[in-house]
């Protein structure tokens, strides 16, 4: 297992140096000039020529380069171009609210989605299974935004039972995770849907199996037979599911965090790419970038703890 991490751990690196490169020529070499962006096109070319002295574009592309990974070595990602701020103080302040969304979704998709999908594979062809597989495929269908709204109207304005819009402070436990629900709820009943038809699938695979039903002929209670034996089998591809949602979710939760005026990474970025903030543009996709690699390690690593025969892969 510790020869099987370290391996992945530095297939990681490369891996992440790849995407930081990406993100700094996507930023420099793309048509258009970061510093005419940033002061409008009216500015004065004695302005834009400061400005671009000020965030070293007037260096060569490769002492850009070195710098720009150097400064994220010592973990400095520059000042906002609008606030004059520390970008890593900004962003350290709204990335807790955006990870622990993405964790209230993936929790909410995997207590609904694998039961469901346990259920409707068992009774397949049942009424069951269609009510399952009608309801999930409208889950499919819904936009995250969209149900976030339809959400807000009932739960919010017509039940008065959660707040509509905004974010708790940590400090007040409570009434921050009474906030929470709806916005987890939008995220995680898309997911649910996803997850319910992957596991039905995969169970539906595993059932037919030979030591399945030697589990079933030597009298074993259909709950072990289920859990111990076939949702077993299927937890791989559920896995890689579990770490494709997870950062799909990182990124869908933009819209969300608009729908319901949250703080995040979504919503600063979106403010960044309004003011035309450079600097916190680029830091929040290098962040991104961090995110996806580490959810892959550990989709990777779990991998090897779910199924040992792949660590020898």
């Amino acid at each position: 297992m510790v020869r099987y991490s370290l391996r992945r751990l530095l297939l990681a690196i490369p891996t992440l140096l790849a995407v930081l490169t990406i993100i700094f020529l996507i930023v420099r070499v793309a048509p258009g000039d970061p510093a005419t962006a940033a002061l409008g096109d009216y500015a004065s070319e004695e302005a834009v020529s400061a400005l671009r002295r000020r965030m070293g574009l007037d260096r060569p592309l490769w002492v850009q380069y070195v710098t720009f990974l150097a400064d994220l070595l010592r973990g400095d990602l520059g000042k906002s171009l609008i606030t004059g701020q520390p970008v890593i103080d900004q962003i350290r302040h709204v990335f807790p609210y955006t990870i622990e969304l993405t964790l209230a979704a993936i929790v909410v998709g995997l207590l609904l989605g694998i039961p469901v999908g346990i259920v409707t594979a068992v009774r397949r062809n049942t009424i069951v299974d269609y009510l399952g597989r009608v309801v999930s495929l409208a889950g499919l269908s819904v936009p995250a935004f969209y149900l976030g709204i339809l959400l807000i109207y009932v739960f919010a304005v017509k039940a008065r039972l959660f707040p509509a819009l905004g974010a708790a402070e940590f400090s007040r436990p409570g009434a921050h995770l009474h906030a929470l629900v709806l916005p987890a709820l939008s995220l995680g009943l898309i997911e649910a849907a996803y997850v319910t038809r992957m596991t039905r699938s995969v169970v539906l695979s595993v059932l037919n199996e030979d030591y399945v039903r030697t589990a079933r002929a030597k009298g074993l209670p259909e709950r072990m037979v289920l859990f111990g034996h076939a949702l077993r089998s299927a937890m791989i591809p559920l896995v890689s599911l579990i770490g494709l949602f997870a950062i799909s979710l990182i990124g869908g939760s933009v819209l969300t965090e608009e729908v319901f005026a949250r703080p995040g990474l979504g919503k600063l970025m979106i403010g960044a790419m309004k003011q035309k903030d450079y600097t916190m543009l680029q830091s929040i996709m290098v962040v991104y970038a961090f995110i996806i690699v580490l959810v892959n390690l550990l989709t990777d690593l779990l991998y090897g703890i779910v199924d040992p025969r792949v660590r020898y892969d």
